[in-house]
């Protein structure tokens, strides 16, 4: 059932956004948080969130955005508490330290996690959403300038752990 205009979005208008959205704000959450079960709490939580403010809708086609920056905003809280340290417990401690090859992909998210919060959610803003600066600065509530300091201090500690090859200088600057 499409949404007219005038009238409050529905229920049914909502369960089809969040069928239409998971999937792409699942990815998200997961690049942000690095971990399965985190990135399903952090996706429910935004969806939650953005169901609480649903009636308040006016453009369907801005909720994706809408649930998106709630979705960091809310991972960004997150990071802030103390309880908050990045560990995952196991119950083994592992031999040695896998070496993975950098053009994997689980390299890639493992030096993700490697990134504080900040930096960690302008790459993924950046880079995988494929925000511009200033659209990345509006969704983390930050300026240009913020953003773009972040980026090149990411971008630089990538290249420290994943080498040149996986993160060319020039990305920076496709981006800017």
């Amino acid at each position: 059932m499409p949404h007219l205009p005038g009238r409050p979005p529905s229920d049914d208008d909502y369960t089809e956004f969040v069928h239409a959205s998971w999937s792409s704000l699942y990815r998200t959450a997961y690049l942000l948080l690095g971990d399965h079960a985190e990135a399903e709490d952090l996706v429910q939580t935004a969806l939650a969130k953005t169901y609480a403010s649903w009636r308040q809708v006016r453009d369907l086609s801005a909720a994706p955005g809408y649930a998106r920056t709630t979705l960091v905003n809310t991972a960004t809280s997150w990071f802030r508490r103390k309880s908050w340290r990045n560990e995952r417990p196991v119950e083994e401690l592992p031999d040695q330290v896998v070496q993975h090859d950098p053009s994997d992909r689980p390299a890639l998210v493992t030096a993700l996690g490697e990134l504080p919060p900040r930096q960690r959610a302008v790459v993924v803003l950046r880079f995988y959403e494929d925000l511009s600066v200033a659209q990345t600065a509006h969704a983390l509530g930050c300026s240009e300038g913020t953003v773009k300091s972040q980026t090149s201090d990411a971008l630089a500690r990538l290249r420290t752990l994943l080498g040149d090859a996986v993160v060319p200088h020039t990305l920076g600057a496709l981006h800017d």
